[in-house]
């Protein structure tokens, strides 16, 4: 059986739905360890059928998928795939969801709406998950939502690495709304303390994938701006963002976001905007129509094996992003 064991024959088991194998097989080439064998199909009417090549029986297991479109169908093969490790004995179940289905309902805007995100949780308990792991959550108040330990990683070390060594010059971080101060402050303090803006924007609430860029609230004159946000899915914001910068007087733009969900429009919007380079993770998988010449993908699998190996050992990722 592939698996790592340690003191009293502590038995660690990874294993990976269908939506992004080339990211599980990272995660487990980080980890010196194997993918646990699975079959995983469909049945003609759609239902997914799952079962485990090898016995799981007392082992700690780890669950990855990636929730990209159709995002439905991946979820709901994780939550089947969680349900056969429960009934076939784990002796603790750890979700890893890169990309947190549903983020983005993570509260009520108006009156009878959903809190999705918050019906995720409960799912993933149901089904029997002891643990999540996840990535740059959307709002971090979705921890709250997961009746159990969630371990809320964080890319910005990888990103923020990568722009350090590329654009050494005058930078600027810019927050494509005031929603995500927070994150940019952070990314401020990664670079070395450098001037901090965002963009003052409305949204119309009753239309999905909506919203204006207005104006840059901060000093982005004669500077490379650093656009960051934890999703691009339309391309609209960011790239409105971008136009903004540039019409603030910006020497350059380049785009930093963690999920390429890249629906729709955005590739197009994205490679005929004025960023010179659009930076994402692989936490979603990334078919070839959806590459283009300013994208630069970095791979998030050794950050996630290593919060596995901090998990699976009972040690600390907190440790992970301590300076």
């Amino acid at each position: 059986m592939n698996e790592i064991t340690t003191t009293g024959d502590k038995k660690l088991v990874l294993v990976s739905g269908r939506a992004n194998p080339e990211l599980a097989e990272q995660v487990a080439e980080n980890l010196g360890t194997e993918l646990l064998p699975t079959d995983i199909y469909n049945f003609a009417n759609g239902e997914i059928y799952v079962r485990y090549s090898e016995s799981v029986r007392g082992s700690d297991v780890f669950v990855l998928q990636s929730h990209c479109a159709p995002i439905n169908e991946w979820l709901m093969e994780q939550l089947i795939m969680v349900d056969a490790l429960k009934r076939a004995s784990a002796k603790r179940i750890t979700v890893i969801a890169p990309f947190f289905p549903y983020a983005r309902q993570d509260k009520k805007h108006r009156g009878r709406e959903p809190i999705s995100a918050r019906l995720v949780a409960d799912l993933y308990k149901t089904a029997g998950a002891d643990r999540i792991i996840a990535v740059d959550l959307h709002t971090a108040q979705i921890q709250g939502y997961f009746d159990g330990p969630v371990d809320h990683l964080i890319a910005m070390p990888i990103l923020a690495g990568y722009v350090k060594d590329k654009y050494p010059g005058d930078l600027a971080v810019v927050s494509p709304d005031a929603g995500r101060i927070k994150v940019a402050e952070n990314w401020s303090n990664s670079l070395g303390g450098v001037p901090l803006a965002f963009i003052h924007k409305t949204r119309d609430i009753t239309r999905p994938n909506a919203s204006k860029a207005n104006r840059v609230v901060g000093e982005v004159e004669g500077r490379t701006c650093v656009l960051v946000d934890d999703m691009i899915d339309t391309g609209g914001t960011i790239v409105q963002a971008a136009d903004a910068c540039m019409a603030a007087g910006a020497k350059g733009v380049i785009v930093v976001s963690t999920h390429a969900v890249f629906s729709g429009p955005a590739v197009e919007r994205l490679s005929n905007s004025v960023a010179e380079e659009v930076i994402v993770t692989n936490t979603l998988p990334l078919s070839e129509d959806k590459v283009f010449d300013k994208l630069t993908v970095l791979s998030i699998a050794p950050l996630i094996a290593r919060a596995v190996h901090e998990v699976f050992e009972d040690g600390s990722v907190t440790s992970l992003f301590e300076v």
